[in-house]
């Protein structure tokens, strides 16, 4: 549904996107990551026609956004940063001309815009003046513009800013329903968002892709992943260490915590460990030698470490030159 295609855009001497490219197919959503600065604003803007590249292709559907911007655009629904609106209209009636100017008339007109209403909850505030709403209400109300048409490619930019924890749930909750149908983009620089809305993560930093997979992909090169936490009673460091040290599958043994009651340690893996071979092991030893084994689990790589690993790899400082 999206095709991106050696994206660049300088604003004068600087280069706010290098040559990116990625594709989003229908059914998917993908989390656009980055740190402040990165781009990821920049690229929205020019994916949805905004603001036009200095270079590169961007295909929507089977148009070409450059050469066939307004049936591009009739594929998409868009939701900008900051969800600006018209503050002097009630909430329906922004939402009645939203509906308009995308061609709807009539009955059709009408349906969409209840239609909107109830997907985005707006129901309590929907005769209210858009200028009395909370920031939250104000982002679902330009939310449901975006969605207004039905249209089959949704992008959003920080979709969940300014909303509180309940109407983040809300937000993430029908993100994922709609990606079953739709091809969604949205970015954020918020990590939890991309286990709990996201089918794919795309990192960019400084105006380069630094990193494309699922989630589970993306946690999987984190350092921690695939360590296990063990934990055994009436064992001390120091007998632990001497146990595990010799063996083959464990790379080190980092002690977490040592009481008079017993050890808590975390046990590396030589190589990535995907399969569990190194907790089996783990729990082979502690049966053999009748250990009190009170916790023994792999740990999931943490996207927050993968994230700060990629953004200050070699490939992002080179960005900063």
């Amino acid at each position: 549904m999206i095709k991106i295609q050696d994206l660049t855009k300088n604003f004068g001497p600087k280069t706010a996107v290098n040559g990116i490219s990625f594709t989003v197919e229908r059914g998917e959503v993908l989390g656009f990551l980055g740190p402040n600065g990165a781009g990821k604003s920049t690229t929205m803007r020019m994916v949805t026609g905004f603001i036009p590249p200095t270079s590169g292709r961007i295909q929507t559907g089977e148009y070409d956004m450059l050469a066939q911007p307004i049936q591009a655009k009739r594929l998409i629904g868009y939701l900008p940063e900051n969800a600006p609106l018209y503050s002097d209209m009630t909430v329906h009636g922004f939402l009645s001309f939203a509906a308009e100017a995308r061609g709807l008339r009539g009955g059709e007109r009408q349906k969409a815009v209840a239609r909107a209403i109830e997907l985005c909850f707006l129901e309590r505030v929907v005769h209210q003046s858009i200028d009395t709403l909370s920031k939250g209400y104000r982002h679902r109300a330009c939310f449901a513009q975006a969605i207004i048409h039905d249209p089959p490619i949704l992008i959003m930019d920080e979709p969940t800013d300014g909303l509180d924890p309940n109407q983040k749930f809300e937000m993430r909750s029908l993100i994922r329903r709609m990606g079953e149908k739709k091809t969604i983009i949205f970015s954020t620089h918020i990590l939890e968002e991309v286990d709990a809305a996201c089918t794919r993560a795309i990192v960019i930093d400084h105006g380069r892709i630094v990193a494309n997979g699922t989630p589970a992909e993306l946690k999987r090169q984190a350092e921690g992943a695939g360590t296990v936490l063990i934990r055994v009673a009436g064992l001390t460091a120091a007998a632990l260490r001497q146990t595990l040290d010799p063996l083959a599958a464990a790379r080190k043994t980092a002690i977490v915590e040592e009481t008079p009651g017993g050890v808590c340690a975390r046990v590396f893996p030589q190589t990535k460990d995907s399969d569990g071979a190194l907790a089996r092991a783990l729990f082979e030893i502690a049966v053999k030698s009748s250990w009190k084994l009170e916790e023994l689990h792999t740990e999931e790589g943490r996207l927050d470490e993968v994230f700060r690993a990629i953004t200050l790899s070699d490939t992002a400082k080179e960005g900063r030159q």
